[in-house]
């Protein structure tokens, strides 16, 4: 009994450490398709220029001094603070959720998609932008369709955390969902 709770316990740090792992390989992944792309839009796009690539998708070579999708939230300092606070509070909750199925990826696409951007600030003062939709929404990047996504996956992930959890105390508590009041009164029952 002693080597099969050694046996777990070894299970878990081993768990742990995957999802750091893979939540790295998909923020290198999305860094380094963000960063290939932005450099070949660089070189073979002059600013200014629209090239189409898809019905209703062009290709643009654009700067962006502000966060995702050229909002701007008070220059650099701002953007570099604003960023900075949701990496910390990200990685917190990746930290204490490890064991949460499939949180590695939004937090690697979360990661991936900020550094991409970071990594372009550092380099030129701003962001380079390339995917232009109609109907004059702003041009973004892979970084940025990376944050849109990570953001919308991690929702699906926590949701399917609670539901699981609202699920596991209806088991526990006999298998019915919790009674609610009934007639809009605390204690429930018609009004009087």
């Amino acid at each position: 009994m002693a080597s099969a709770q050694a046996g777990a316990g070894e299970a878990r740090p081993q768990r742990d450490g995957r999802a750091w792992l893979y939540a790295v390989a998909v923020a290198a992944a999305v860094i380094a398709a963000d960063q290939l792309a932005k450099a070949a839009v660089r070189s073979s796009i002059t600013p200014g220029e629209e090239r189409r690539f898809l019905p209703g998708i062009e290709l643009v070579n654009t700067r962006n001094h502000g966060v995702a999708f050229g909002l701007n939230v008070g220059g650099a300092a701002g953007v570099t603070v604003l960023i900075g606070l949701a990496l910390v509070i990200l990685l917190a909750y990746f930290a204490r959720h490890l064991r949460e199925p499939l949180i590695w990826l939004p937090t690697g696409m979360l990661i991936g998609g900020a550094v991409g951007n970071v990594l372009d600030r550092l380099r030129a003062g701003s962001v380079t932008d390339f995917v232009k939709l109609p109907l004059g929404w702003p041009p973004f990047n892979l970084a940025d369709a990376a944050i849109t996504f990570g953001i919308l996956a991690l929702y699906l992930v926590i949701e399917r955390g609670r539901a699981r959890e609202r699920a596991d105390r209806d088991d526990r508590d006999g298998g019915e969902p919790a009674a609610k009041p009934r007639g809009g009164e605390p204690g429930g029952g018609a009004p009087r």
